[in-house]
């Protein structure tokens, strides 16, 4: 890339990360001792406001980045993701959003332990939140360092590793001293810088085809160098029968995971009602709807205009296809359109993993903070809040540090398929205990910590033996191979486990449901009665 790229790039990037650092002192300003100001953003955000919020924690730099390159690699098979993604709105629509609002007050854990014993379940649940969210934190290490490379032409790893150090001391800074209300007015933000961009190179890829979609598709088969197979089923999920179930894995994981993402469901605590957590959610299907639309027209539109094979050399897991097709758009390299629309789309892309890695981290340390701390000190009171936020904020620091260390690794991956992984656990062991907490009668305290763990602990060991770890020349360990489990996602096997170790600890626990409290969630999650 020439050095108006890097120039203009650099000074929008730095532009974003004033404006965000700025909403974050605004905020900090706001009752930062306060945990429901911490956690939630004193419950004050309108359906619109953290409709937007939720599609800027959703949208992310998978969406942006990832899927758009998947379907420049793979057509039809990369689209996948953008539908799965989409329906599995619907879930968190008519399932979850208004019932966890009701239950709950910070965390996933919250939901869970209004019926059981609180200690065993928040350690459960609060461990595998925390897992989901660094997994899904590497994916957003991992487009931002893809970027930085991209800018400087390939040849950048240590500019890099310093962005991913970056990123992470970035979000750290957010947290730690913006709380909820930094957090949310940033994602929204963002949101819009987003889906502006994201709509404008939507335009000019239809006027670049005249509005005809019918010849974009079949020129991005013509370029792809797979001809109309490009276009069918099967080019990456169906040359044999591993990768047929790897793409059902995958497909529940994705329609199922969003429900059990902690980032997303803590979202639902920012609004004052029920009612207005389902508007919010009505809202976000909207707003991620149109985008997820827009995304399959910019990978189909990369394969078309700039060619598989050049998405390919720039980088093999695909992940830079955008930032090609908007150089291209604008002109070339040596355009002074390309150059801005290039840079335009960069900062965007950036300000959309600094936004999202912002929300994830909050999530993960209230989970350390108010389930495992907690738990842990089983202390009460307005000390023990005060202690609880401080011990939110250094519980950033490491997961930052632990999210840099894996981006690190990872960064040759797919970030759209990194976060498939962190859907599949997600849906494996925080999906089934949710559900069993809402709608089971019977469900006990060790039906709970079964679920979880029995979904959470199949779908870390079935990844570490799968080939994304080892044994193939695009694993993180290329030089050695313990590949035992043939998928590359585990959902296929653990999500189920997650829903039967719920059943048989429920079925086998001396335990006694205790029933008052089962009436007294169901009232409170229905009606809403009760609710903080």
């Amino acid at each position: 890339m020439t050095e108006d790229h890097r120039t203009l790039a650099l000074l929008l990037f730095s532009v974003f990360v004033a404006v965000t650092l700025a909403i974050t002192t605004w905020a900090g300003r706001n009752r930062r001792g306060s945990a429901e100001e911490f956690y939630a953003g004193g419950r004050l955000f309108s359906p619109m406001e953290n409709g937007f919020a939720i599609a800027g924690d959703y949208m992310s730099a998978a969406s942006f980045l990832g899927i758009s390159g998947l379907i420049a690699l793979f057509g039809y098979d990369g689209m996948l993701y953008s539908v799965g993604f989409l329906v599995a709105w619907l879930v968190v629509l008519f399932l979850v959003a208004e019932l966890v609002r009701n239950c709950g007050r910070f965390t996933l854990a919250d939901v869970v332990a209004a019926r059981m014993r609180e200690r065993p379940v928040r350690i459960a649940v609060g461990t595998s939140s925390v897992t989901v969210s660094v997994l899904y934190l590497v994916a957003q290490m991992v487009g931002a360092g893809t970027l930085v490379a991209l800018l400087l032409g390939g040849d950048g790893g240590a500019a890099q590793t310093w962005t991913v150090i970056g990123v992470g001391a970035l979000m750290v800074i957010y947290v730690s001293f913006g709380g909820m209300r930094a957090t949310t007015w940033i994602q929204i933000v963002k949101s819009v810088l987003l889906l502006g961009g994201t709509i404008a190179l939507t335009v000019l890829v239809l006027l670049r085809f005249h509005g005809d979609i019918d010849r974009l598709l079949l020129s991005a088969a013509e370029h792809s160098g797979h001809g109309q197979a490009f276009l069918a089923p099967g080019l990456r999920y169906g040359g044999d029968w591993t990768s047929r179930f790897d793409f059902i894995s995958l497909g529940l994981a994705l329609v199922l995971g969003t429900a059990g993402l902690p980032h997303i469901l803590s979202r639902f605590y920012t609004v004052p009602t029920a009612r207005a957590a389902r508007r919010s959610v009505v809202w976000a299907i909207g707003l991620i709807g149109g985008f997820y639309l827009m995304t399959i027209v910019l990978g189909f539109g990369a394969a078309a205009i700039v060619g598989t094979a050049e998405v390919r050399a720039s980088n093999a897991a695909g992940n830079t296809a955008v930032p090609l097709l908007a150089l291209d758009l604008g002109g070339g390299a040596g355009s002074t359109a390309g150059t801005v629309l290039f840079a335009v789309v960069a900062a965007v892309a950036f300000a959309t993993i600094l936004a999202v890695v912002a929300g994830i981290t909050l999530a993960s340390s209230a989970s350390v903070a108010h389930d495992l701390y907690a738990s842990l000190r089983r202390r009460r009171g307005g000390k023990a809040a005060r202690s609880e936020v401080t011990v939110a904020r250094f519980a950033a620091v490491g997961v930052g540090v632990v999210a840099i260390g894996l981006g690190l690794l990872a960064r040759d991956l797919n970030v759209a398929f990194l976060v498939g992984l962190a859907f599949a656990v997600a849906a494996s062991a925080n999906l089934p205990v949710l559900l069993y907490s809402l709608f089971w009668r019977d469900f006990t305290t060790r039906g709970a910590v079964w679920s979880v763990y029995g979904g959470l602990i199949p779908a870390v060991v079935l990844v570490v033996l799968s080939p994304v770890v080892s044994g193939g020349p695009q694993s993180l360990f290329p030089g050695v191979d313990f590949q035992f489990f043939p998928l590359d996602n585990p959902g296929i096997v653990s999500i189920p486990g997650g829903f039967l170790a719920g059943w048989l600890g429920t079925v086998t626990s001396t335990e006694a449901p205790d029933e008052a409290k089962h009436a007294e969630t169901e009232v409170r999650s229905l009606t809403g009665a009760g609710a903080v």
